[in-house]
C-alpha cells in the first residue's frame, strides 16, 4: 500500500497569525516569550491538520521566523560578523538582525541580501560566505521543534536544505572564491545535525537538493555525489528532494545515489513516471509529487491514479506520494472561502485539501475503489468545458498580434531627446517607485467600503485626501517626479485583478513572500480583458495637485501572471499578451489623460524564468514581447519606466535592454551596487535608477551613505543617464521614516548636483 507525506506545510497561519505576532514583537507590543508561544501553537495547528489528512510522516523544520534558508545559516553558525552577539551566541533577535537590519534588543547594520526562491514568489535571505567560512552546530530550534511533535505523538520528517544548494544559494561576503571549496568544512556540521536526529528518535530526514531542476555544471554534479555520500550511514534514512523541475539530465547520477528515497517533482516539467520507478531499486522510497505545491486547481484524481496504478502495484509499500513541492506557496485552507462563486470554488484545493487529495487516492490504491476519485474529478472536467472561461474576442485580438505590436515609434535614441525636451528634468533626477505608507487609516477605510459602512462617494473622498497628503509630502521634499502613493491599491496586482474579467479572488488565500510580507494572489480562471480605465482617474485628480510631473503606475503583464494563481489550462505567453493588451488600452488612455511619464512595473520578470538555462531564451523573448505590446502604444515623447527588484540581472540584462523601457529603476543598495555589474558589462543603453536605500529595513540612510552609492553608481553608469530612488515601494514603511529617508535621498541628491556643477 501506499504512504503518504509532505514536504512542508505554510508557515503564516490560516489568518496569517505568525504575521502579526512578529510585527508586534517588531513593535514591543509582546515580548519574546510571547512571541514564542505564537509560534509554537501555529505549528502544533499546521501538525493537527495534516495528521488528521492521513499524513503519516510530518514534516518539521518547514516552520521559519522570516525565511527557511536563514534558518538553515543560524543552524549552521554562518552568521555574517556585523550580525553576531557580543558572546557569539545565535538566538531570534540575531535572526531579525539578519534580516532587518534591526531587532528588539538593538543593533542598525545592514541587512543580508534578500532575493528569489528559485523560479518562485518567496524571498529567501541570501547566505554571505567568506573564503575562511568557519561553520558550527549553533541554533537548536530544529532540535526544539523535533521534541514538540514527538511530545504530541506525531511520526516526524525534519526538512534539512542540502549542503549543495546551500552553497549554490549563498554569495561570496567579500573576495570572489569557489564556494564548493567549503564543503569540507560544511558537511561534518550536516553529519552532526543527522546524528542529533537519530538520537532524538527520528528515522526519516529530507535533504532537500533543489539544485537538481537546474543545469548544474559538472563540479557541483560531482559535489552531490561527494555530499550525499558523507550523510549516508549517520543513523537516519535520507530522503532526496528535488522539485521545481524534472531531473532528467540526472537520471544516471541519480541511479548511484547512495539515499534511502528520492522525491520527484512530477507537475513541473516533463516527468516520465514509468522511467522513474526504473532509477530506483526496490529496497528504495519512490516518492511522487503529484499534487501541485504551487497552484490552487483541484487535481485530477482519475488521471492520476491511472498513472501510478501500476507503480503502486510492483512498489508497495515503498511508493510515497506527496505534493510537488512544499505547500508553502499555497493558502491554508478553502474551507474559510464563503464568498467565492461557487462554481470557481469548486476548481480549487488549497493546501489543506491537496493533503486530503492525497488521502482519497491512497484509499483508492488500497480498496480499488474509484467512484470517489471520479465524483472528485467532476468540477475539473466540467471547467475544461465551462463557457464562462473562453472569451472569443479576447482570442482573435491576441491571434492579430504581430511584431509592429512590439516596438515603439523611434528607437531610444531619438525617444529620449525628445523626452529631455519636453520633461525638463533636472540631472540625477528623484523620484520613488510608486507607493507610499498604507498608514491603518487608508487600510481602515478600505475596509469599511467593502464592507459597505461607508459609501464609495466617501471612500474616495477619504482616498483623494491621501492623495493630496502625499502630493504635499513629496513637493515639501522637492522630489522632482511625483507619484500619486497608490492609497487606493490593496496590492499592486490585486487592485488590477479586481478590474479585469478573467479573475476570482479570496478572503484569506494568503501566502508568504518574504518574512512578514504576505500576498494574496487573484486567481485567473478565464481570458482577460479591460472594460473600462482603472487608474487614469486617480492619477489624474493627484496631476492636478501639482505643477510637477506625475508618474503614472501600473503593474506589468508578466508580474501580473506570474503573481495569480494563473490557469494551468492555456500557455502562459497567451495569458500574458491578453493581459498586455488590457495595459496598453490603459497606457495609451493614461498618455490621453495628460500623464507622460508611465511606470509598468516588472519584479517577476526574472522569476518567471525557467530553471534550466536551455530554455530561457524562448522565455525571454515572449516575456520582453509582452511588456513591449503593454508599452507600445505611445508617442515618443512619453517616457516609459519599469521597476525591477530583488533579482539577478546577469542573465537577462539582455532581455531587459530588449524590453526598451526608457527607465528602468532597480534594488541595487543591500548589494552595495554589484548588481549595477550586469548593466556595465553589458553596457546598457537606456537610464537606470539604481536603489539608493533599503526600504525592507526600518534603518534611515544618512546623506553620505545616499552620495557613497550614487558615486559607485556613477562610475559604473554615465552620470547623465542615472536616476535616484529608494529601491522599492514605501507600503510598509511609515511616515515618518520615509519622510526622513526621503529627505536625506534629496539632499544628497542636491549636494552631488553642486559637486558637479549642474545646479
Amino acid at each position: 500500500m501506499a504512504y503518504i507525506h509532505n514536504l512542508g506545510f505554510p508557515r503564516i497561519g490560516k489568518k496569517r497569525e505568525l504575521k502579526f505576532a512578529v510585527e508586534s514583537y517588531w513593535r514591543g507590543e509582546i515580548n519574546q516569550d510571547e512571541l514564542l508561544e505564537k509560534g509554537k501553537a501555529i505549528r502544533v495547528e499546521n501538525w493537527a491538520i495534516q495528521a488528521n489528512a492521513g499524513i503519516e510522516l510530518l514534516p518539521v523544520g518547514d516552520f521559519a521566523w522570516y525565511d527557511h534558508i536563514l534558518n538553515t545559516s543560524l543552524l549552521l553558525g554562518a552568521i555574517p560578523k556585523r550580525h553576531v552577539n557580543t558572546d557569539g551566541s545565535v538566538d531570534l533577535d540575531t535572526l531579525f538582525r539578519v534580516s532587518r537590519g534591526k531587532s528588539p534588543s538593538g543593533c542598525a547594520c545592514a541587512a543580508s541580501e534578500m532575493t528569489k526562491w528559485f523560479n518562485t514568489n518567496y524571498h529567501y535571505i541570501v547566505p554571505e560566505l567568506s573564503k575562511d567560512q568557519s561553520f558550527g552546530l549553533s541554533w537548536q530550534a530544529l532540535f526544539e521543534e523535533v521534541g514538540e511533535a514527538h511530545s504530541l505523538g506525531y511520526k516526524v520528517k525534519p526538512v534539512l536544505v542540502g549542503p549543495i544548494t546551500y552553497l549554490h544559494l549563498a554569495k561570496c561576503a567579500d573576495e570572489s572564491f569557489n564556494k564548493l571549496s567549503l564543503l569540507d568544512k560544511l558537511l561534518p556540521v550536516y553529519q552532526q545535525v543527522l546524528k542529533k536526529l537519530a538520537e532524538l528518535g527520528v528515522e526519516w530526514v529530507q535533504v532537500d537538493e533543489p539544485v537538481l531542476a537546474l543545469e548544474l555544471p559538472e563540479e557541483y554534479r560531482s559535489a552531490l555525489n561527494t555530499s550525499l555520500a558523507a550523510l549516508n550511514e549517520q543513523g537516519v534514512k535520507i530522503l532526496l528532494a528535488s522539485y521545481f523541475d524534472s531531473v532528467k539530465d540526472y537520471y544516471e547520477d541519480i541511479q548511484h545515489y547512495p539515499v534511502a528515497g528520492v522525491h520527484f517533482d512530477c507537475v513541473a516539467g516533463e516527468q516520465d513516471l514509468a522511467k522513474l520507478n526504473q532509477l530506483l531499486n526496490d529496497e528504495q522510497v519512490l516518492s511522487l509529487g503529484l499534487i501541485n505545491g504551487r497552484n490552487i486547481w483541484r487535481a485530477d484524481l482519475s488521471s492520476i491514479y491511472n498513472q501510478i496504478e501500476p507503480i503502486a502495484q510492483s512498489r508497495g509499500d515503498n511508493l510515497w506520494l506527496a505534493p510537488s513541492c512544499s505547500l508553502l506557496h499555497t493558502p491554508v485552507d478553502l474551507e474559510q472561502e464563503d464568498k467565492l462563486d461557487a462554481e470557481i470554488r469548486d476548481w480549487l484545493a488549497f493546501a489543506k485539501q491537496k493533503l486530503q487529495e492525497l488521502k482519497l487516492l491512497k484509499l483508492a490504491i488500497e480498496n480499488e475503489e474509484l467512484t470517489t476519485l471520479d465524483l472528485y474529478s467532476e468540477p475539473v472536467k466540467a471547467r475544461a468545458s465551462s463557457k464562462r472561461v473562453n472569451n472569443i474576442m479576447v482570442q482573435e485580438k491576441v491571434a492579430s498580434l504581430n511584431a509592429n505590436h512590439g516596438k515603439r515609434q523611434s528607437a531610444f535614441s531619438e525617444r529620449v531627446k525628445k523626452q529631455q525636451a519636453s520633461l525638463g528634468l533636472p540631472l540625477l533626477p528623484t523620484t520613488t517607485i510608486g507607493s507610499f505608507p498604507q498608514t491603518q487609516a487608508i487600510r481602515q477605510a478600505r475596509k469599511e467600503f467593502k464592507a459597505g459602512i461607508i459609501s464609495a462617494a466617501e471612500y474616495e473622498n477619504q482616498m483623494q485626501a491621501e492623495i493630496r497628503y502625499a502630493v504635499e509630502e513629496q513637493e515639501a521634499l522637492d522630489i522632482d517626479v511625483l507619484v500619486h502613493g497608490e492609497a487606493e491599491r490593496n496590492d499592486m496586482v490585486e487592485y488590477f485583478g479586481e478590474q479585469l474579467e478573467g479573475f476570482a479572488f479570496t478572503q484569506f488565500g494568503w501566502v508568504q513572500s518574504y518574512g512578514s510580507r504576505c500576498v494574496k494572489p487573484p486567481i485567473i480562471w478565464g481570458d482577460v480583458s479591460r472594460e473600462e480605465p482603472m487608474t487614469v482617474s486617480w492619477t489624474q485628480y493627484a496631476q492636478a495637485q501639482t505643477a510637477k510631473k506625475m508618474k503614472g503606475m501600473l503593474t506589468g503583464p508578466v508580474t501580473i501572471l506570474f503573481w495569480s494563481f494563473t490557469r494551468d489550462d492555456l500557455d502562459k505567453p497567451s495569458i500574458a499578451n491578453q493581459i498586455a493588451l488590457a495595459l496598453r488600452d490603459e497606457v495609451v488612455d493614461l498618455q490621453n489623460a495628460g500623464i507622460d511619464i508611465i511606470q509598468i512595473d516588472e519584479p517577476a520578470f526574472r522569476e518567471g524564468m525557467p530553471l534550466k538555462a536551455s530554455e530561457w531564451q524562448s522565455y525571454l523573448d515572449w516575456a520582453a514581447y509582452a511588456f513591449r505590446v503593454s508599452a507600445s502604444g505611445v508617442k515618443d515623447e512619453t517616457q516609459i519606466h519599469t521597476h525591477m527588484c530583488y533579482a539577478k540581472f546577469n542573465d537577462i540584462i539582455g532581455a531587459i535592454a530588449d524590453m526598451d523601457a526608457d527607465v528602468i529603476t532597480i534594488e541595487t543598495s543591500r548589494s552595495n551596487m554589484e548588481l549595477l555589474n550586469a548593466f556595465e558589462d553589458f553596457a546598457y543603453p537606456n537610464e537606470i535608477g539604481p536603489g539608493v536605500y533599503d526600504i525592507h529595513s526600518p534603518n534611515v540612510p544618512d546623506i553620505v551613505w545616499v552620495k557613497s552609492l550614487i558615486h559607485k553608481a556613477a562610475k559604473k553608469i554615465p552620470v547623465e543617464r542615472l536616476w535616484v530612488n529608494p529601491d522599492c515601494g514605501l507600503k510598509t514603511r511609515g511616515w515618518e521614516e520615509t519622510r526622513a529617508a526621503l529627505e536625506n535621498m534629496v539632499k544628497a541628491t542636491k549636494e552631488l548636483r553642486e559637486e558637479l556643477g549642474a545646479n
